[in-house]
């Protein structure tokens, strides 16, 4: 029997995490379907964006210790710490995903200096490649692809340095398994570094049990930190003692006030810090934290399997578009991706008709299924609004 709207508004009215879609402002007549691209506005950031600016205008220089704004780096990492399964000590909160990349990145390879290839995967997001091919001119060594569909053990061997790798594919939303890419590139004796721009908040990550060495993140996707909201990074504390990243700055000086001239790196993670943090944003983004108060990251993501199975069962039972994503739900992140030859031109008029997903090049049409606020009758809407506008083409 067909699916019925009326059977996605009955599993809305039993969804565990229903009652957090209200933690979030969702305009009318959208479909919102682009979290994965930027999450939208948690209800109780103006009111924490109206005190940050308060504590600004009243306390003016005094506010970086009155009112804890040195501490925010530490304090909001160790709060994301536990949606990626590290020790919150192992997280800090800290300047773009791009520089974090870099730093951790660098640092890595200063571990293993002995060897000079940097691998990366053809299918990263371009700017985790940028990174890689810096990184590697800047040792004078070489940059090593990762093709599409290879085992990463097909690029190993006693050269590589490190290893950047994305947990779920951006194009694609496929899930890589972390545990095991982790080991085997251990077992060549270099360093795993993984970007959770995609994962993050939407799937159980496990970067402690995985021994994963270092990660980075964006905190404007699933985390909803805002636009340009900072991003954070992990080191596996096994490397705090004598990891190096290059672009020191004083708040990662062990004793900043000291003003000294010779930079001495702080102990701990605060040592991947650079200058000054921005901390309006980083109020934000501890603001936009609170929709997780309560919601088991184990929930989410089942809700996630489901409102995507959802999808692709309507998406198969009404448009045969050619999906993207895998369809196995576990090796499937909390996005999916379908083909069309016009994608650019059926993406400009979903937009006009209220639905927003995204586009990417040359016909890959996304949709991302936050499961904090999207609900399934969204997915509903979707199909519906899909089926109309390619009907009319």
């Amino acid at each position: 029997m067909a699916i019925t709207r009326d059977d996605c508004a009955s599993l809305d009215d039993n969804d565990p995490l229903r009652s957090i879609r209200d933690r979030f402002v969702l305009p009318d007549g959208i479909v919102y379907l682009d979290g994965n691209s930027l999450g939208p506005m948690a209800r109780n950031v103006p009111t924490r964006a109206d005190t940050i600016l308060s504590e600004w205008s009243s306390r003016l220089i005094r506010g970086w210790m009155e009112e804890g704004w040195w501490e925010l780096p530490l304090r909001v990492g160790a709060r994301i710490a536990r949606l990626i399964g590290a020790a919150p000590e192992q997280v800090i909160v800290s300047d773009t995903t791009t520089t974090n990349l870099y730093k951790t990145l660098s640092a890595a390879v200063g571990l293993r200096s002995d060897r000079s290839v940097v691998v990366i995967e053809e299918s990263a997001f371009p700017t985790d490649i940028y990174v890689a091919q810096s990184v590697a001119r800047r040792i004078g060594g070489e940059l090593r692809m990762l093709l599409r569909g290879k085992p990463v053990e097909s690029v190993l061997d006693d050269t590589v340095a490190a290893v950047v790798m994305n947990h779920v594919d951006f194009r694609t939303a496929e899930i890589a398994d972390m545990a095991a890419a982790t080991s085997a590139i251990h077992d060549a004796g270099a360093l795993a570094i993984w970007d959770l721009s995609h994962s993050a908040g939407v799937l159980p990550v496990a970067l402690d049990v995985c021994e994963v060495d270092f990660a980075v993140g964006c905190t404007y996707k699933y985390l909803n930190g805002g636009p340009g909201a900072p991003a954070y990074l992990y080191v596996n504390a096994r490397h705090l003692g004598e990891a190096t990243q290059p672009i020191p700055g004083w708040m990662g000086h062990a004793d900043p006030f000291l003003m000294e001239n010779e930079y001495r790196p702080s102990e701990g993670i605060r040592r991947f810090l650079t200058g000054s943090q921005p901390i309006i944003s980083m109020r934000i983004l501890d603001a936009a934290l609170d929709a997780y108060d309560g919601a088991d990251i184990a929930a989410v993501r089942a809700k996630g399997i489901a409102l995507t199975d959802l999808f692709i069962e309507l998406v198969d039972d009404r448009l045969g578009l050619e999906v993207l994503s895998p369809r196995d739900s576990d090796r499937r992140g909390s996005q999916v991706s379908l083909r069309h030859p016009n994608a650019a031109a059926v993406y400009e008029t979903l937009v006009d008709r209220g639905l927003q997903g995204d586009f990417r090049n040359p016909d890959i049409l996304r949709f991302g299924f936050a499961p904090l606020y999207v609900s399934f009758t969204d997915a509903w809407d979707a199909v519906e609004i899909l089926a109309a506008v390619l009907g009319e083409r």
